[in-house]
């Protein structure tokens, strides 16, 4: 593990001093050393500055900068500059530039703008990769390789096309095959060769970015896209590795970022690192999901915040400060959800281009006397107290909530029932019901082992993968708790319908079959009738947007819909499975429907509240070596009070607590077990 290399958790962030001129740079050096920072993520854009031209490279500026890091204590994230072509490449091999989705080839500018599929892209970029690892593979202060900077994107070229006819033949093996997953004797579309085969995009199978009249082929491109820009950050691991076999190497994720499968990606990471970029008004549930959510990547593994702002950003529509306390506050919610880090971008503010405004630990004013560097070291100072003792400290969970990236492509390019069905938030509405009840989540994948929960939770679990049904039934036969939601058990893995009525292959461990879907306009509404009581359920809820027509085959009844033709029919029900329960929530409830079942479903397996706190104090549970850490963190900004059972000390600042505790409005206590 990396947290080896250090005696404590990273503080630092993306430097670029190449746009600094020396004097500068070294006041830069004296004010991480105020603010404690101990790691700086450098060469990021610097392809063009390495490489002048085809033949020539220039690595003294970075031996200068990497040893004088090295000097003031400084270790070093050292990305490979790949993030952006220069513009000598683009001049002379334009089969580098991406080709929109409206057939239009690029020109140089920008970033991501290399196609992933161009030869000489990938040519180039291993071998200045490989430069890079030979020359600084003994250098004591490069601890993380960082590949590439936030890859996405798409491209519709003819590099692309090609190696796409080519990812089709290893993923298919014949036309014949290719053709049944397509479905294409629908329309005529037939092929009785590969190069028939066109990219989809708005010239063919495609208007606008989510509607396709050809799902198979259209979810094929995006699993070849993710996998096309996989392959480019594999080539470049792979030649890190070679001339350094024990180095740590990643790429920054960015949470739910839908062109990429993730779960995919992380197999090929030593470490999970992510881009942090919550609004003002991004709930901090999304943003403690997301942070579950790159947890889950690698089964509970720690991973690096590799960026996030100390202040504000510069690319939303409103780029609010962050207040007082904040960057503090919402640093420690990435703590404690399993970051081993806390990195910012940037740690300097560029005096040019589209970043100049986009927030910094050195602000334009360039000294420490500002309010964003007094919170950045006061952070650092408390970071340094903590030393080693929350490193590799883990998370323990007993609900699992899963999610799935190509089942998200799936959902989204599925021509209807209904535009308002967004994946992301139909997993956020569950997960923020255990979030509010401070229960512990962990996002995982369908290949994870359910067996590691005692509740499951998987909503509009449209596409069933191979062998997924199976492995929730054993789940459940066990003893586990399943639960699932309306639009679930279509389709299988090529966007197929599974005839003989929904859900599909989850029909048998449901008890139910679904006849109907109506899908609701957004001013319409319809109403769940509990039949007597459910846990604190009872009376009616309002529900929405689609509404399954179900009917029951052992499953038990537990509410009906209350309005329109279908009132009367089921809308939540339960089966009894072995040991076990799989429940069925047949529409989109209001959130105090779901809090209400879930809240029923784990007081029946014994999953308990790490702690009873006011609305907007967030705890967590980090475990290492059989010591507890309770992350208690007040989003509100007046002070809250909560109820501790037992004595606990705070190891921010020492203070004994225990009975009815206080926490500061947008406050951080990290309590231990007092000895």
């Amino acid at each position: 593990m990396i947290s080896s290399k250090l005696p404590k958790i990273f503080y630092g962030g993306d430097y670029n001093p190449e746009q600094w001129d020396a004097e500068t740079h070294r006041e830069d050096l004296r004010m991480f050393k105020l603010a404690g920072i101990d790691i700086a993520t450098v060469n990021v854009f610097a392809w063009a500055l390495n490489q002048p031209d085809e033949a020539t490279y220039n690595f003294e500026w970075l031996d200068e900068l990497i040893d004088s890091l090295h000097a003031n204590g400084t270790y070093v994230c050292l990305a490979t500059s790949t993030a952006a072509h220069p513009a000598w490449m683009a001049k002379r091999y334009p089969d580098v530039l991406r080709t929109d989705a409206d057939g239009r080839k690029r020109k140089f500018g920008g970033r991501h703008n290399s196609c992933p599929n161009s030869l000489t892209y990938r040519k180039y970029a291993v071998r200045i990769a490989e430069k890079l690892a030979q020359r600084y593979k003994d250098h004591p202060a490069v601890i993380v390789w960082h590949v590439s900077n936030e890859f996405g994107g798409d491209c519709y070229c003819d590099n692309c096309e090609k190696a796409f006819r080519v990812w089709l033949r290893e993923r298919y093996g014949s036309l014949d095959k290719l053709n049944h997953a397509w479905n294409t004797n629908f329309w005529g579309h037939t092929f009785y060769d590969w190069d028939e085969i066109v990219l989809p995009n708005n010239l063919s199978e495609h208007w606008g970015e989510n509607n396709s009249t050809f799902q198979g082929i259209s979810l094929d491109y995006s699993r070849f896209n993710s996998d096309s820009m996989l392959e480019c950050y594999k080539l470049e691991h792979a030649v890190i590795k070679k001339n350094i076999p024990d180095s740590v190497i990643t790429t920054n994720l960015m949470g739910f970022f839908k062109q990429l499968d993730y779960f995919k990606w992380a197999k090929e990471l030593d470490i999970v690192s992510w881009d942090n970029y919550p609004g003002l008004q991004t709930p901090v549930s999304y943003t403690a999901m997301a942070h579950d959510l790159m947890r889950g990547l690698k089964n509970g593994d720690p991973f690096m915040l590799m960026e996030q702002t100390p202040s504000q950003q510069n690319w939303q529509p409103y780029n609010s400060l962050k207040r007082p306390g904040v960057m503090r506050l919402w640093s420690y919610q990435a703590v404690a959800h399993g970051a081993d880090t806390v990195m910012f971008f940037q740690l300097r503010r560029s005096v040019g281009a589209c970043e100049k405004y986009h927030g910094a630990v050195i602000e334009h004013v360039g000294h420490e006397h500002t309010r964003v560097f007094r919170e950045v070291s006061e952070l650092g100072r408390e970071l340094g107290e903590l030393g080693d003792r929350l490193l590799d400290s883990r998370l323990p969970a007993k609900v699992g909530i899963l999610f799935d990236w190509e089942n998200w492509w799936a959902v989204e390019k599925s021509s209807g029932p209904t535009v308002a069905l967004n994946y992301v938030d139909q997993i956020h509405k569950y997960y923020k019901a255990f979030y509010d009840r401070n229960i512990q989540v962990d996002i995982v994948s369908v290949e994870s082992d359910f067996n590691a929960y005692d509740i499951v939770v998987a909503p509009v679990l449209y596409m069933v993968k191979p062998g997924v049904a199976d492995k929730l039934t054993n789940f459940v036969s066990g003893g586990g708790t399943f639960l699932t939601t309306f639009f679930s058990g279509i389709v299988d893995e090529s966007d197929r319908v599974k005839t003989g009525g929904y859900p599909g292959e989850l029909r048998k461990l449901l008890g139910i079959w679904v006849e109907e879907t109506d899908a609701l306009f957004p001013d319409m509404r319809n109403r769940i009738v509990v039949n007597g009581e459910f846990g604190s359920l009872s009376g009616s809820y309002e529900c929405g947007m689609l509404c399954d027509l179900l009917h029951t085959e052992g499953a038990e009844t537990l509410a009906e819909y209350g309005d329109d033709f279908y009132k009367g029919m089921p809308v939540l029900t339960r089966n009894a499975v072995g040991e076990g329960q799989a429940y069925y929530v047949a529409s989109d409830p209001e959130p105090a429907f779901i809090d209400g079942l879930l809240e029923r479903l784990c007081a029946d397996k014994g999953v308990l509240p790490l702690l009873n706190t006011p609305e907007g104090v967030e705890v967590t549970r980090r475990v290492k070596d059989g010591e507890e850490f309770l992350f208690v963190m007040n989003h509100n900004a007046d002070p809250s009070t909560y109820e501790l059972d037992g004595r606990y000390t705070n190891l921010l600042n020492g203070d004994a607590l225990g009975g009815s505790a206080v926490i500061a409005g947008r406050d951080v206590q990290i309590l231990s077990p007092a000895k």
